[in-house]
């Protein structure tokens, strides 16, 4: 049975939002909700960043956290070398990202449960666009989309909307096929990751600014979770009030029905 550790690559730096691994979410700093929301799934969980202000808040709360070097391309790569640093002895690493403070501890388990199969190299997740979605979040370049071949293994990720759909008006497509969106957590093989931080950059992934086309490119295989649960990314402070606010009406809901059981 494979071990997991989960680690969160927190970067100080933000052209649309510097800071925001410690923007405040209802009493706590992001990085914080992110970190007890992973908890909740792995037992293992460190925060990998380049900046003390991170980390001493990370110190502070009682979470684990290494510092890493701030010339990385990626956050996978940052990842790698924290899992180096924690000397971890965990077989898979999941790369959570440190902008999510409301991820599921279901996401992270269809995560962990692709890895099942010993043939699993990496995973992701994705999540099919509902039918009612409009047009303009369908072509959001900000939203890659992904296409699975019939193992649940990705073939291509793009900014484009994948697959076109011949002969179809737009207001058609998602009548006529499903079109699933990438939600940018990943799971690698621990001798996987050691070897695609190695690989240079490709000409897919500097056309699309899309990691995982390297690894496409160079032969390795990403298995795909399906989730139905949505995921509130913060990549602005505008995104930030949003989420904010969608804290605060769960922490509501979560009362109410509280009170309603308690009544019943």
């Amino acid at each position: 049975m494979s071990k997991f550790i989960g680690i969160i690559p927190a970067r100080y730096e933000s052209t649309r939002f510097p800071g925001k691994p410690l923007a405040n979410i209802a009493g706590k700093p992001m990085i914080q909700r992110v970190y007890e929301q992973v908890s909740n799934s792995l037992e293992s969980v460190i925060v990998a960043t380049d900046d003390e202000r991170i980390f001493e808040t990370v110190i502070s709360f009682g979470g684990r956290v290494v510092m890493t070097s701030r010339d990385h391309r990626s956050g996978t790569d940052r990842c790698y070398e924290a899992y180096l640093k924690a000397c971890g002895s965990e077989d898979v690493v999941i790369n959570i990202q440190g902008d999510e403070p409301f991820i599921k501890p279901s996401q992270i388990e269809i995560l962990k449960t692709c890895f099942e199969s010993t043939g699993t190299q990496i995973a992701t997740l994705v999540k099919a666009f509902s039918g009612d979605t409009d047009f303009e979040t369908l072509f959001n370049p900000n939203t890659p989309k992904v296409v699975l071949n019939g193992n649940n293994e990705a073939i291509y990720f793009s900014r484009s909307v994948i697959p076109y759909i011949m002969g179809k008006h737009h207001s058609e497509w998602l009548q006529a096929a499903v079109f699933y969106k990438h939600i940018g957590i990943y799971a690698y093989r621990a001798d996987v990751l050691a070897k695609i931080t190695s690989l240079p950059n490709s000409a897919l992934e500097k056309a699309e600014s899309l990691e995982q086309l390297r690894w496409i490119e160079n032969g390795y295989r990403i298995k795909a979770g399906i989730t139905c649960d949505e995921t509130i990314g913060i990549d602005t402070p505008e995104d930030l009030v949003r989420a904010v606010n969608h804290y605060l009406s769960e922490v509501q809901i979560g009362k109410s029905e509280g009170q309603r059981g308690k009544s019943e």
